[in-house]
């Protein structure tokens, strides 16, 4: 019979070190490809499942994931949030028309009022538990929702922000210039206190068949921002990785100029992955996402299994460059032996 502490050794043999995810991500050989955001627990997951999910403890993961707080949309006593224009909400409105700044005639004060990035405390949670993941050697993944496409959306409303693109591109970029601004000087108390080696953000730029914009668009209005952002990152020694939804495909290269490290989910369904594999297998490292929104949700855990198998075949190479997750969240409807299958073919396959 095993002892706690045999056990305890075992699931660390299993995960990989810091070291070794670096290397899946910047090709230096790992010994297996890394393991993150597999148990995505999406909407009505837990509360269809309960405790019942408590099962895949078993199934480590090799990144850990630390909260990097945002400055809120409400207001706050220590002045860590968006000093936004009183709006009367009560009436019923749809979700894009409860815009943070639906007017520019506010843009001047919001400028003049930015967060106040130097808040007391606010990484403290973060500091305490990346130093008992690096204190593991454990790879720490600094992550946020949300940055320059999908924050300013909710401060403009989707559509008023397609709109802009064309009507108002100084102040889009003003509001761009801003929240990259708040960034910089949030990153940079991030490698001060928290020593992360990785910086997670998203920005859903793609539908299920085409960027949401032009490839243009993009470059004009938010790559910039990456490149700037990502680069201080780089010069900083953490890699960059982001989360897109959609078909993405016509901007992975201005992507890989921007200097992201690591591509989320790859959106099955939406994206062509042997031709993804083709075009960029080697220069940057894919973040591949199981398809959630049909193997998972409704296919066979054989299915399941197949995909786990394709994605390992299409993806990776001896040098590195795949790591496996969800690609999205898990949602309440998917059978528990398919998240089984999914998890456990992770494991197994070729390992």
């Amino acid at each position: 019979m095993s002892t706690l502490n045999e056990t305890t050794e075992a699931k660390q043999k299993d995960m990989l070190t810091r070291e070794e995810v670096r290397a899946a991500i910047r090709f230096g050989n790992p010994p297996r490809p890394p393991r993150a955001f597999t148990k995505w627990w999406g909407e009505g997951l837990c509360e269809q499942y309960g405790e019942q999910l408590n099962r895949f403890d078993k199934y480590e993961e090799d990144v850990v994931v630390v909260h990097f707080p945002r400055p809120t949309f409400e207001e706050r006593a220590d002045g860590f949030c968006w000093h936004l224009p009183k709006i009367d909400r009560s009436g019923t409105a749809s979700y894009d028309s409860n815009a943070a700044l639906p007017d520019w005639k506010d843009l001047p004060a919001f400028l003049e009022n930015l967060p106040n990035t130097d808040a007391p405390g606010i990484f403290d949670d973060a500091k305490r538990i990346a130093e008992q993941a690096h204190a593991e050697g454990k790879y720490v993944l600094i992550h946020h929702w949300s940055l320059m496409y999908e924050l300013i959306w909710n401060f403009r409303g989707m559509e008023n922000l397609l709109i802009d693109y064309y009507e108002n591109p100084d102040e889009v970029h003003a509001l761009h210039r801003a929240v990259a601004d708040t960034e910089m000087k949030l990153l940079k108390r991030v490698f001060e206190e928290v020593k992360p080696d990785g910086y997670m953000i998203s920005d859903d730029l793609g539908t299920q068949n085409s960027l949401m914009m032009s490839p243009a668009t993009f470059r004009e209005f938010i790559k910039p921002y990456y490149v700037e952002i990502w680069g201080f990152c780089r010069e900083h020694d953490v890699d960059t990785w982001l989360h897109t939804c959609g078909n993405i495909t016509g901007i992975i290269e201005d992507l890989i100029e921007c200097g992201l490290s690591v591509l989320h989910p790859l959106q099955k369904g939406t994206m062509d992955w042997d031709e993804v594999a083709a075009k960029w297998k080697g220069r940057i490292a894919f973040f591949v996402g199981m398809d959630v929104q049909k193997t998972l949700y409704s296919g066979t855990p054989e299915e399941v299994r197949n995909e786990v198998r394709l994605i390992r075949d299409t993806f990776d190479t001896p040098a590195g460059g795949l790591i496996y997750a969800a690609g999205n969240g898990i949602v309440g409807g998917t059978p528990l032996e398919n998240i089984e299958a999914f998890l456990d073919e992770i494991r197994n396959y070729k390992n």
